[in-house]
């Protein structure tokens, strides 16, 4: 079993998919870009998070696009770019672009609670921060 087979069914087995587009689009991008040399866990972390609606899987294949033709090594360029979008953001969106970015840096990411965000928002964070210990483990 390849890596991203195996990142899919543990996410799959520990119902971390909310629906079977979140599914579908996680499991397009760890196809497409999981043999990349700029592919890691905290790459995969974040493609979990972007495939949980059109808009942020739109965003995150367009900037793996730009990395997969530039033949990057790593993530650092986008990294840069998640700075830029997370400056843009308003309100909870700033704490997912802000999750992201932890994510690609190996750091911890830790709501305080007196954020002011949706609670849609907190439940995304707390499954992205779920999906985070499982891919961790593989």
């Amino acid at each position: 079993m390849s890596k991203s087979e195996q990142y899919l069914s543990a996410l799959d087995e520990k119902g971390l998919f909310v629906s079977s587009g979140h599914k579908t689009r996680f499991k397009e991008l760890v196809d497409c870009y999981g043999a990349y040399p700029f592919f890691t866990k905290g790459l995969c972390k974040c493609m979990y998070l972007s495939a949980w609606d059109e808009e942020h899987f739109a965003m995150i294949l367009e900037i793996l696009s730009d990395l997969a033709i530039g033949r990057e090594r790593d993530t650092q360029e986008m990294r840069l770019q998640g700075d830029v979008l997370a400056g843009q953001q308003k309100g909870g969106e700033y704490y997912v672009f802000q999750l992201s970015n932890a994510f690609l840096d190996g750091e911890q990411f830790v709501l305080k609670g007196d954020e002011d965000i949706s609670e849609q928002i907190r439940y995304i964070i707390r499954q992205a921060l779920k999906a985070e210990q499982v891919i961790d483990s593989i």
